[in-house]
């Protein structure tokens, strides 16, 4: 936790002492205050408690561990796909969905000078979703582990010829100039985050609600596996809408696969296509069903 930049640690501190008051009104986000996962905490749940940590890891870990009743993690962008290492973390986490959340970004140009600048920091995300820009600029892209921990840093490194990549409330925060809003290459640039707690939501919570579904699994390594094992959501009339392949270790024999589809267990159709993709998989494991925030189909 002490790794944040010097300028955001207070703020840091603060709300961390607020949230081990109540744990179970914390949730955690990966990042600085002021970070995009900090405003997707404070717009979805404004009830509960944010607590920054510096990695997803210790998100997740605050969570398992207590002090946080949940977290908040942001899985893909609609510009530059997935959120990278997430597949692999979910489901190691042992931590269920509860939530979707879905929040336009809009990134700012921030430094202390005026430019022209060298370079700017920002997280990888960030950078990729702001790639044109940046070279148009002729501005070098710097990798940092969240876009407001950027700022702070740019705030506590004093160099006028650099930049960060962030959200404008991260300006406020840390002092900066904010050089130019909406640096992002494209103007419907959304995230979806996905929330997760230790348990999983009761069915009754979800009754009558349009629901999702996320799953992994792992298909044998025969012929046509993958073609069987969804087969089943085909002939059931179950909605996939996403499905996303990964490798496990290096071997780059063995390959999961992350799906979303549209309901949940307990209804007859998602049961068949479940179990029939089960059947032609070596694992399957549900990683959370949850209301939708944003209508599919």
């Amino acid at each position: 936790m002490r790794s944040f930049p010097g300028p955001a640690l207070e703020i840091v501190d603060r709300m961390r002492a607020a949230a081990a008051v109540d744990p179970a009104r914390a949730i955690a986000l990966q990042g600085s205050p002021g970070a995009n996962s900090h405003r997707a905490a404070t717009e979805a749940r404004p009830d509960l408690l944010p607590l920054p940590c510096f990695s997803f890891e210790d998100a997740l870990d605050a969570v398992k561990d207590g002090r946080a009743g949940h977290a908040i993690i942001p899985i893909e962008n609609s510009q530059h796909g997935r959120v990278a290492d997430i597949h692999f973390l979910l489901p190691e986490s042992g931590l269920h969905i509860v939530g979707e959340f879905f929040m336009p970004i809009h990134h700012a140009l921030m430094a202390l000078g005026e430019g022209p600048f060298e370079a700017a920091y920002s997280h990888p995300q960030a950078l990729g979703q702001s790639r044109r820009y940046l070279r148009e600029k002729g501005i070098v892209p710097l990798s940092h582990a969240d876009t407001a921990g950027a700022a702070a840093f740019v705030a506590e490194r004093g160099d006028p010829t650099v930049a960060a990549i962030a959200p404008a409330i991260a300006a406020d925060l840390y002092g900066l100039k904010i050089i130019e809003h909406n640096v992002e290459d494209s103007p419907d640039n959304m995230t979806r985050f996905v929330i997760l707690a230790a348990a999983p939501l009761a069915p009754e919570a979800l009754a009558g609600k349009p629901v999702m579904t996320t799953f992994v699994f792992e298909v044998k390594n025969i012929p046509a596996a993958l073609y069987k094992a969804l087969g089943g959501f085909a002939t059931n009339g179950v909605n996939m809408t996403k499905l996303e392949s990964y490798q496990i270790g290096a071997s780059f024999s063995a390959t999961m696969f992350y799906a979303d589809i549209i309901g949940a267990p307990g209804d007859p159709a998602v049961d068949r296509a479940l179990e029939e993709c089960a059947f032609h998989s070596k694992e399957l494991r549900i990683l959370g069903t949850y209301g939708q925030a944003r209508a599919r189909g």
